[in-house]
């Protein structure tokens, strides 16, 4: 029986198959303390090692050779630590991708490339990391995770998402809020002025849509408050409903299960899904009858979609669907 990726996606690129939430951790310490959330909640998130912010003015080599020691130790029990490098403008971006790539490319779940302005940059940066993996002697693409945070990326993020070995989109709200220069208030980084101001709405619209139309993930920016849960949760839960955002960062523990738990699919709808899908892999991928409605492979891609979402939000989809698919 052919696999959902081999019979719904002949000589495509399936939609990828990723958690809804992302977790920054910037230095050794909170690296490690969400490799340790990582273990207890299970690979429901990813931690992104943060060698931007995170990286101490005048220690960024000896920043992103810690990211490789932790990427390469035990504590990445998952495979789901990526890291973020310095933006263009930094005489250190090329000295992180180097680092990280050599040191622990083979365990990279990505790479994020923050705040480009063009793109130009970001097609530079995807093409530097390209060589180094060649040169490094991988035999795998590094997914590439793009910031839209700037006007230039803005305007020509449909362009950016068109580029090799892209993964995500996210939209950096706060640089993208400050270059504005006050025409948009800073209090507008909270709810609900972050999903109901014009000018922040429309490039949220924009930024999914064209990683959508690409078979690229849309990962939404934090929420501010730190601490409260149901705020991160409605935040999440807006973010997927209203906007089409299938991921968030996180960037405090409590975060972490109110994105989770805001981001799962409807757990009738998953039943569903594998139902149909079981239904249709005995059925050779052909048009099949379920429960009087009629589906073919339109709908099967959807399910599949669904199914993976939810398997990777901590539902559990059942034996036979666990067996068929993920074993």
């Amino acid at each position: 029986m052919l696999h959902p990726n081999q019979a719904l996606f002949p000589g495509e690129k399936p939609f990828p198959a990723i958690p809804t939430c992302e977790h920054f951790a910037g230095n050794e310490k909170m690296i490690l303390k969400a490799f340790g959330f990582q273990e207890e909640k299970g690979p429901v998130f990813d931690i992104t090692q943060d060698c931007e912010d995170g990286a101490p003015t005048g220690q960024e080599k000896e920043h992103a050779e810690m990211v490789v020691r932790l990427t390469n130790s035990e504590h990445n029990k998952f495979k789901m630590a990526g890291a973020r490098i310095h933006d263009y403008t930094s005489k250190f971006w090329k000295q992180d991708a180097e680092i990280l790539i050599k040191g622990c490319g083979d365990k990279l779940a990505y790479l994020t490339i923050p705040k480009p302005t063009s793109y130009e940059q970001v097609k530079e940066m995807v093409e530097y990391i390209q060589d180094m993996t060649v040169k490094a002697g991988l035999k795998r693409e590094i997914p590439i995770h793009v910031l839209i945070e700037t006007h230039g990326a803005l305007r020509d993020v449909e362009k950016i998402a068109t580029l090799p070995w892209l993964q995500v989109l996210d939209f950096g709200l706060m640089d993208f809020i400050s270059g504005h220069y006050g025409a948009i208030a800073l209090s507008n980084m909270k709810s609900p002025g972050q999903f109901e101001h014009r000018l922040i709405a429309r490039a949220k619209a924009n930024v999914v849509a064209a990683a959508l139309a690409n078979g690229l993930v849309p990962a939404h920016n934090v929420t501010l408050d730190l601490k409260n849960y149901e705020q991160t949760r409605a935040d999440a839960a807006r973010a997927r409903n209203e906007f089409g955002f299938l991921r968030m960062w996180s960037i405090y523990p409590t975060q972490i299960d109110a994105i989770v738990d805001a981001m799962k699919p409807d757990l009738s709808d998953v039943k569903k899904g594998v139902a149909v899908l079981i239904a249709a892999q005995d059925a050779a991928w052909g048009p099949i009858q379920y429960e009087g409605e009629l589906h073919d492979r339109a709908t099967y891609r959807g399910f599949w979609t669904l199914v993976q979402r939810a398997r990777l939000t901590g539902i559990d989809i059942g034996e036979e669907a666990t067996r068929r698919w993920f074993s």
